[in-house]
């Protein structure tokens, strides 16, 4: 490797030729950045007193570690940014200088010498007369610019736009021409050149800090997988897989899914959630595992990445499963996309049909939604979807979803047809995250001809107005404020109308029957041809009785939206984990039924057993176990203390007392790498403390990640 300082128009010049390889991730600076560097050119060019401005480095491969003074293309491993902003911006300096007629307005900047010095080879000719060459798209774009040629059809918005931008930009500053030239001037880089002998380009572009924009981990993957292949193959992968996967995403899409798509592609292959930080760091893990090789990797990322886009970019093409995902993202299930990627795959390979896949994800919206309606807090749900193919059977696929949705324990469960209908009649819908999702599904759940919600407003039948007419007030009785305040915003005060304006805060008997449309046809609640008004013709007035009955007819058809599975009991029977082995209790502990630790054990038991409705007590024969997930901490009762085992790293423990032993490297019962000892009642704040900890890292109460 050699590196030096460098003036930016110097190097530019010197250069004969930059290619972006093929692997490169697009053009993406945006119009923040580049205004950025429009200020720092600014005030360098303005301020005699700066000498340099630095942008940043330009790492490129050559065949040798001789100066730039061949003709060969140099193919750029980290700069492609800086090097792109940089000619736009040329670029559209020497565009106005012509156009204004301005002559030489500094030496070395007439538009001639700006174009010949650092944007084309003059004596070249083809794609060796230019000294930028970007990859696919870029490419096209940035040539028509530098040609004075129509733009192409699937043109790069993020070249076209920040070109236009300095455009604007040396336009708006045309009275400080020399300060934009003696600032261009001052710009300065780090040339780095590396030996494709001698160098390994990929460890110095992940070592890198760059002070441009931050790689994302897609990139980081891409790069890791293409830029050690030959070059025959680098192109044959990113033509036939690679690119047609980054075209599906779409310019602005790849930028925003990419990074999320690997990260569920990686949940999918694994059954493990890596850290969002760290995508890339556990994308190389994945592929030290794996058989095959890397077309085999390749064209595997394609396929889901195509089942991806279907599901969460709209791309779909079969039309209820199409309406399905828009349901589920509407819902925002991001949570679910392993699971459904697993799934989707088993569709393309024929297990399932088209039919029994939309059954899966009605299934997988029906148990996010009714956990929503019931306040069931959401921190499991990834762990759930995360490992839920592994459990299927797959020979009786949607059996075993069904089942394995049944068997959840009580802290990711289900929610019973009972606890959801009681739920969504005392639920506040109106402020509900996705309130025309839940409208939408109830109006046109078996509908063939669609009704499109957008086209109304959603309706407080029970006005929100807190100064209600006495109209209302008579109709509501004296404690009006009290229904007002406890069913104003509930699924039976809650509809769907044209009228909104009309009905404003006008009494029950106008909107049912009051409204007319201009040929004196009455168009009220009574007349609405709406499902979500059905029956309100026979509804006289509208009080704490009518909004309840209302409630109960349509959670009884939010049960009927929403189904939960149902399988028979010799069925479900058959998937319950077995009971093998000998069964033990608290008589197989001789600790546990008399002495001095039974007290102490007892208190423990019960405070653990109420951290959280999912704990289970299970007794064994060394110990006694308490689950989540999995065991959280294991009690060993002794004659004088309880060793308690906690299942987490040594190092992931908070213990400002100090109380807490690494047995990582130990025999011992239990499951963990901290133990503590529990001798009387007054330790016992301090080592529940302990426990919640082991209980929140099992649990992911910790960090999102």
């Amino acid at each position: 490797m050699k590196a030096t300082e460098a003036n930016l128009l110097k190097f530019l010049r010197k250069s004969p030729q930059f290619v972006i390889p093929i692997y490169q991730r697009n053009y993406s600076w945006t119009a923040d950045e580049c205004r950025q560097l429009w200020s720092d050119l600014m005030r360098a060019g303005r301020d005699d007193t700066v000498p340099a401005h630095f942008i940043g480095s330009i790492v490129y491969v050559e065949r040798s570690l001789s100066t730039v003074t061949n003709q060969e293309s140099l193919l750029v491993i980290d700069g492609q940014q800086r090097l792109t902003t940089s000619t736009l911006l040329i670029a559209a300096l020497a565009n106005f200088i012509e156009k204004a007629d301005l002559g030489e307005p500094i030496e070395g900047f007439k538009p001639s010498k700006l174009r010949n010095y650092y944007l084309v080879n003059p004596d070249e000719e083809g794609e060796r007369h230019f000294k930028l060459l970007l990859s696919e798209t870029d490419r096209d774009t940035l040539l028509s610019i530098l040609q004075a040629t129509p733009a192409p059809a699937e043109a790069s918005t993020n070249i076209q736009r920040n070109f236009a931008l300095f455009q604007e930009l040396v336009a708006q500053h045309k009275g400080e021409l020399l300060a934009i030239c003696k600032g261009l001037a001052k710009l300065v880089i780090v040339d780095v050149s590396l030996d494709r002998s001698q160098d390994n380009p990929q460890l110095i572009f992940e070592s890198m800090n760059s002070t441009g924009r931050e790689l994302s981990q897609a990139d980081l993957i891409r790069n890791y997988i293409l830029m050690g292949l030959e070059p025959k193959l680098q192109t044959e992968l990113y033509k036939s897989y690679w690119r047609p996967m980054e075209k599906g995403f779409g310019q602005a899409a790849y930028a925003v899914h990419f990074d999320a798509f690997m990260r569920h592609y990686l949940t999918t292959k694994t059954g493990e959630i890596p850290n969002v930080r760290e995508v890339y760091t556990a994308f190389k893990a994945y592929d030290r595992s794996r058989s095959g090789d890397t077309r085999d990797l390749v064209a595997d990322i394609h396929a889901f990445a195509t089942y991806y886009c279907a599901m969460a970019l709209g791309e779909e093409t079969e039309p209820d499963l199409k309406q399905a995902f828009h349901d589920l993202r509407e819902l925002k299930v991001d949570v679910a996309y392993p699971f459904l990627l697993d799934a989707y795959h088993d569709y393309r390979q024929y297990r399932i049909s088209a039919e029994e896949l939309l059954g899966i994800v009605r299934m997988v919206e029906s148990y996010v939604f009714r956990r929503a309606i019931c306040a069931i807090p959401t921190n499991s749900m990834n762990k759930t979807f995360a490992g839920l193919s592994r459990t299927l059977k797959k020979d009786r696929y949607v059996e075993s979803v069904r089942a394995a949705f049944l068997l959840l324990p009580s802290y990711r469960r289900f929610p019973r047809d009972d606890e959801f209908e009681r739920d969504i009649k005392i639920r506040d819908l109106y402020n509900f995250r996705s309130r025309s999702f839940w409208l939408r599904r109830l109006e046109n759940h078996g509908r063939k001809e669609r009704v499109a919600i957008e086209d109304y407003t959603i309706e407080h039948i029970l006005p929100q107005n807190e100064a209600l007419s006495a109209t209302w007030q008579n109709e509501l009785g004296p404690e009006w404020q009290a229904v007002q305040k406890r069913y104003l915003h509930t699924l039976g005060n809650l509809t769907l109308t044209g009228y909104n304006s009309e009905y404003s805060d006008r009494p029950y008997a106008y909107k049912r029957d009051g409204v007319q449309d201009q040929d004196g046809n009455p168009i009220g609640l009574a007349h609405s041809p709406l499902r979500l008004n059905k029956g309100m013709a026979q509804v006289t007035a509208w009080n704490e009785e009518a909004i309840k009955a209302r409630a109960d007819r349509l959670a009884g058809d939010a049960v009927k939206v929403w189904t939960a599975p149902n399988l028979p009991d010799d069925v479900l029977d058959a998937y319950r984990p077995g009971k093998h082995g000998a069964q033990y209790g608290i008589d197989d502990h001789p600790f546990l039924r008399t002495g001095a630790m039974v007290p102490l054990f007892q208190d423990l038991r019960q405070r653990i057993l109420e951290i959280d409705p999912c704990v289970v007590e299970e007794y064994l024969k060394l110990y006694v176990a308490y689950k989540a997930e999995t065991n959280f901490v294991d009690v060993v009762p002794q004659a004088k203390r309880l060793r308690l085992s906690l299942n987490l790293g040594f190092h992931e423990i908070d213990d400002p007392k100090g109380r807490c032993v690494d047995v990582s490297n130990l025999g011992r019962w239990g499951n963990g790498d901290v133990e503590v000892h529990l001798a009387s009642a007054d330790e016992l704040p301090y080592v529940m403390g302990l426990i919640r900890q082991a209980f929140d890292h099992q649990m992911g109460n910790q960090a999102d990640n």
